[in-house]
C-alpha cells in the first residue's frame, strides 16, 4: 500500500476539533459497506421467512392480507439480536480478507503498524455494534414484537383457534391476582397445569388453585380438576379440598382475547427490567422448573446477544489475517460456518440452562465465552 508510511505515526485527518487516523477511516470505509449489506440481507431473509410461514393463514384460513403483512413488519426487529453480530463478523471477516488479499496489511505491517494498532478500529467497531444493538433490542423491539404479537391474536380470531400460548405468566394489577400457564392441549384451546395464586394482606398467598385444564368462557377462567388451598397468615396451609370445577375472574374483567392478547409471557416483548421484575416473581412464589430458566435465559440474552457483536469481530480478526488470501468466497463461507456454529452453541446452551443443568446465565453467556476465547487466542498466535 504505497499511502502508508513507514514512519512509526499514522497519519491524522483534521475534522474540525477531532484528529482521525487516516487508518481508521479507511478501515471503517472498508468494514461499513459489508456490514450494511449482511445487515439488509438478513433482515429480509428473515422477513420472507415469516412471510411465507404467515402465507398460510392467507391462502388457507382467508386471514385479511394486510393484516398479516403488518404482522410480518412488526415481526422483523426480533432479528436485531442475531443480525447485528451475524453483520459485524460477516463485515470484518470481508473487509479484512480483501485487505490481505490485496497485501495491503502486510504493507502496514511493513511500515511499523502494529496488529494490536490495527485491531483498534475493528473492535471499536464492534463495541459500538454492540451498543446500538443492545438499544435497539431493548427498546425499539419489545414494543414492534409487541404489536406484531397483538396482530397475530387478530389474524387468529379469524380463524377457529383460541391464540393461547404455553409458559405465559399474568399478574392481575387490579386484584393482584397471578395466573399462570404450563402448556396448550392439541385444541390450542384447552390450558394444561393452570396455577393461580390469590394473596394476601400479610404478603404470603391467602388462597391458591391448581387445575389440571382451564378454559376460557367469556370473562372467566373455568377451571377443571381443581385442588384449592387456603393458607393462614403465616403461609401455612389450613385447609385444602378438591373440586371438579372452579370459576376465576379474568383480570379485569377481561374477555378471553383481552386476556390472551394481553398476556406479556413472551420475552421478545420485554425489556430486561420486565423480565428482571417477572423473574423476581417467580422466585418470590417459590416457582422453579424449566419457566423460571427459560425467562432467566432470556434475560441473559438480553445483553449476551448484542456482545456477539464484539465476539465476532475478535473471532473474524484472525481467520481474515489467516485466510484472507484465499479469495471473498471462503471470508463469505467461514462468516455462514462461524455464525451456524454459534447459533448451534446458542441453542444447545439454552437448553441446558432452562433445565438447571448449567446456570442459566452462564449458559446464556457460554458461547461468547468460547468464541470469544478462540479468537482471542488465535490473535494472539497471529501477532507472536
Amino acid at each position: 500500500m504505497a499511502s502508508v508510511s513507514h514512519a512509526r505515526h499514522v497519519p491524522q485527518l483534521r475534522l474540525g476539533a477531532l484528529h482521525v487516523p487516516i487508518l481508521d477511516i479507511y478501515l471503517l470505509s472498508e468494514i461499513v459497506g459489508p456490514f450494511l449489506f449482511a445487515f439488509g440481507a438478513y433482515f429480509i431473509f428473515w422477513a420472507l421467512n415469516i412471510f411465507f410461514a404467515a402465507a398460510d393463514y392467507v391462502i388457507n384460513q382467508h386471514a385479511p392480507f394486510f393484516l398479516v403483512l403488518r404482522f410480518v413488519v412488526f415481526r422483523v426487529p426480533q432479528a436485531i439480536p442475531m443480525a447485528f453480530p451475524f453483520a459485524t463478523l460477516f463485515s470484518t471477516l470481508l473487509a479484512l480478507g480483501r485487505l490481505m488479499g490485496d497485501n495491503e496489511i502486510n504493507a502496514m505491517r511493513t511500515s511499523g503498524i502494529s496488529l494490536a494498532r490495527f485491531s483498534i478500529t475493528p473492535i471499536l467497531f464492534g463495541i459500538t455494534a454492540f451498543v446500538v444493538c443492545w438499544a435497539m433490542n431493548e427498546y425499539v423491539a419489545p414494543p414492534s414484537v409487541d404489536l406484531s404479537t397483538r396482530t397475530f391474536y387478530q389474524i387468529l380470531y379469524h380463524t377457529d383457534s383460541l391464540p393461547v400460548e404455553p409458559l405465559f405468566f399474568r399478574r392481575d394489577p387490579d386484584t393482584g391476582n397471578v395466573f399462570f400457564v404450563t402448556n396448550v392441549g392439541p385444541d390450542n384451546k384447552t390450558m394444561i397445569g393452570v396455577q393461580i395464586f390469590k394473596p394476601g394482606h400479610s404478603g404470603y398467598w391467602n388462597e391458591t388453585f391448581q387445575a389440571k385444564t382451564a378454559s376460557v368462557d367469556g370473562s372467566l377462567l373455568v377451571l377443571h380438576d381443581v385442588v384449592h388451598s387456603v393458607y393462614n397468615p403465616d403461609g401455612m396451609v389450613i385447609s385444602q379440598f378438591r373440586t371438579k370445577e372452579a370459576r376465576v375472574g379474568l383480570p379485569l374483567a377481561e374477555t378471553a382475547a383481552q386476556f390472551v392478547s394481553n398476556v406479556n409471557s413472551d420475552p421478545w416483548t420485554m425489556s430486561s427490567k420486565t423480565l428482571a421484575t417477572q423473574v423476581r416473581s417467580l422466585q418470590n412464589m417459590g416457582m422453579g422448573g424449566a419457566a423460571l430458566g427459560n425467562l432467566k435465559v432470556s434475560l441473559a440474552n438480553k445483553f449476551a446477544w448484542p456482545f456477539a457483536c464484539v465476539v465476532g469481530v475478535l473471532l473474524s480478526l484472525p481467520l481474515a489475517l489467516r485466510f484472507g488470501k484465499r479469495g471473498r468466497t471462503l471470508g463469505i463461507a467461514m462468516a455462514i460456518i462461524a455464525f451456524f456454529i454459534y447459533f448451534l452453541m446458542t441453542s444447545a446452551a439454552a437448553a441446558v440452562g432452562r433445565n438447571g443443568a448449567i446456570d442459566p446465565y452462564l449458559a446464556a453467556w457460554l458461547p461468547n465465552i468460547v468464541m470469544g476465547g478462540v479468537g482471542i487466542v488465535l490473535l494472539f498466535l497471529e501477532e507472536r
